[in-house]
């Protein structure tokens, strides 16, 4: 077989080198558009499901919501295993697939469970799917360098302006916000005067969210135009609140603030954000999108920071506070000086022995061909580029040159015999 294989070729040693050009040329697409990251995602093949559900204890979550949930998810197909944990006022379950499932079909069937899950929960409890990110999808950090803002308002411009602004950045699965404070309309209501007025606390409830919304209307037409009726009521600022009515007494009305005090604060934290020792800032996290070539997603994230920018309040600026990109080139960069190095070296070394350059000629050509090649195999395998893939390679350079420069020294030995 080998004996067919060396005559085939050197009878049709221009067929070979196109095939050897063409494979060059693939290897060369493959490594434009294979992932460039600089570490390896090892992380398991999951989808997660949050359920939030505040002001329960961490038992009454695992009772009443990640049991429930676990149970269902337990015989979707294809999955490893189901794992939950509970913690106070928030679920998490993660169901882990067998490494050959795709992650959207895999994404889908948890949602078709949810689907019937839901009918398990407590009222008012939605569960939602985590984003379509690995274990290794934070790739980018930034935070607002805003001298003087409060930090309610920077996570209020970030939650309702900056998040959505990078959102739609291609390659992007979600946002995540963190620091500041999360502004909140605070009752804090009077037991004593709660029990003068016989009101029930339910009631309170009820009354404060049902006056938090618009009533819709009909169209009322007079003198040939068209009017839509509709009730403004959502909630503007501290006064609306204070003048909600929750019952009556006798024909007076009994409001708010009659039985509570109404005060704008932060929602419950379970952390805060420093950076540097320097105090709390507020900011985001970019988790890319599963199987996304990270370095272009950090590329196309900096250039919608610019734009987001310019509509962002005077003074408000981005700061970053961690880039991924930076270690992606150092290290791609390191390798492939490390790569042309021994190309290089190997070169020179085969010259030296041999002394005869069409002979190393032969063996020095196959090392851009099989790092080509290689990148191939990883582009069809579904793996990044990144520092352990490309290290790999580096190290097998030495490798691929032994056979040639065995082969190519003993049929050159054998031809200066036969000259003899």
């Amino acid at each position: 077989m080998i004996r067919y294989l060396i005559s085939f070729s050197i009878r049709n040693r221009w067929i070979i080198l196109l095939l050897a050009a063409a494979l060059f040329g693939w290897g060369v697409y493959s490594i434009k558009n294979n992932p460039i990251d600089a570490i390896p995602d090892l992380s398991e093949n999951q989808v997660i499901v949050f359920t939030e559900w505040m002001g329960r204890s961490p038992q009454v979550i695992e009772d009443q919501v990640t049991y429930p949930l676990v149970s269902n998810f337990q015989n979707i197909p294809k999955i490893k295993n189901v794992r939950g944990t509970s913690m106070f006022g928030m679920s998490f379950v993660y169901v882990v697939f067998e490494d050959n499932v795709d992650i959207y079909w895999a994404r889908t069937r948890v949602l078709e469970r949810l689907n019937s899950a839901q009918k398990l929960l407590p009222e008012d409890v939605t569960p939602t799917l985590g984003p379509d990110g690995t274990g290794v999808g934070h790739v980018f950090w930034y935070t607002l360098d805003a001298p003087g803002y409060d930090l309610g308002e920077l996570r209020a411009l970030q939650d309702w302006y900056v998040r959505y602004g990078l959102q739609t950045v291609k390659g992007v699965s979600e946002v995540a916000s963190f620091g500041g404070f999360q502004k909140q309309y605070q009752i804090n209501i009077d037991p004593h005067k709660l029990n003068y007025y016989k009101i029930p606390l339910q009631d309170v409830l009820k009354s404060v969210k049902s006056n938090n919304n618009d009533v819709s209307g009909r169209k009322f037409e007079m003198n040939d135009m068209g009017y839509i009726v509709r009730g403004l009521g959502y909630i503007k600022n501290i006064e609306d609140v204070e003048n909600m009515p929750v019952g009556k007494d006798g024909t007076t009305a009994i409001l708010v603030k009659d039985i509570a005090s109404v005060q704008m604060g932060g929602d419950l934290r379970l952390g805060i954000f420093d950076e540097n020792g320097l105090g709390e800032v507020v900011g985001g996290i970019i988790v890319m999108r599963y199987g996304e070539n990270a370095d272009e997603v950090i590329k196309r994230v900096k250039i919608k920071l610019a734009d987001v920018e310019k509509g962002m309040p005077v003074g408000v600026k981005f700061k970053v506070a961690y880039d991924r990109s930076e270690l992606i080139e150092a290290s791609i960069h390191s390798v492939k000086k490390t790569i042309i190095e021994e190309i290089i070296v190997v070169s020179i070394i085969v010259l030296l022995f041999l002394f005869h350059w069409r002979s190393a000629f032969i063996i020095i050509i196959q090392i851009p061909v099989s790092i080509a090649a290689s990148f191939i195999l990883l582009q069809l395998f579904g793996i990044s580029s990144n520092i352990m893939s490309i290290t790999g390679i580096a190290l097998a350079i030495g490798v691929v040159v032994d056979d040639g420069i065995m082969m190519v020294e003993n049929a050159y030995r054998h031809l200066a015999d036969s000259q003899k």
